[in-house]
């Protein structure tokens, strides 16, 4: 039995949030503690704890996942300089198990991304 996660609840519109982007695979929102300007999440409906528990099953929506991080950073002009991080597990620094991707960006800044701010 897998645990409801704050992501779950999101999906399934219990807790509210803007949706930037929807499909039958993912969403994209906000991230409520921006670690950049531009900070958004790229969350799948399919609960998949990390992406070390993705299985051969899941290489479609993980290469999904992938597709629409550049489309939503096209949509959002940011694609001409993004960072794409996923946590995996809580040394990671992972704090929702439902696998996520996160979209950095720090459009309309003249600051350079730092791997210690990640």
């Amino acid at each position: 039995m897998t645990t409801e996660t704050l992501f779950t609840r999101i999906i399934n519109r219990e807790i509210p949030a803007e949706f930037l982007y929807e499909d039958d695979q993912c969403i994209v929102i906000n991230d409520i503690a921006p670690q950049a300007p531009v900070h958004m999440l790229v969350i799948p409906r399919q609960p998949l704890p990390r992406l070390a528990d993705a299985s051969q099953a899941d290489r479609a929506l993980l290469g999904h996942l992938m597709w629409v991080a550049g489309e939503v950073a096209r949509q959002y002009s940011v694609d001409d300089a993004f960072r794409l991080v996923v946590n995996n597990g809580e040394a990671a620094g992972q704090t929702v198990f439902h696998l996520h991707l996160h979209i950095l960006a720090n459009k309309g800044t003249d600051q350079t991304f730092s791997e210690s701010k990640l």
